[in-house]
């Protein structure tokens, strides 16, 4: 199952598809690791959906919820 990383619920877990996105927003996404394929665990929410905090490639990344939403995964693991 796909959806975006917007969409995800805490505890969640994934791999990216695809990365969508404008240019500095996409390049920014590229810039700290969320490319396609790398694995990402939703690990916080803020209590009004923005900011989220992400497990990618070892370390805790933060994300506004306008960058997430250009995040395309393939549900995986801790459904």
């Amino acid at each position: 199952m796909q959806k975006l990383l917007s969409e995800f619920a805490v505890g969640e877990s994934g791999k990216i598809i695809s990365v969508s996105g404008e240019g500095r927003v996409r390049r920014r996404l590229f810039d700290m690791g969320v490319t396609p394929g790398a694995e990402v665990l939703l690990r916080k929410k803020a209590p009004l959906g923005d900011p989220l905090e992400i497990t990618i490639r070892g370390y805790e990344l933060t994300l506004r919820s306008t960058e997430a939403a250009c995040v395309m995964m393939e549900l995986g693991g801790n459904e």
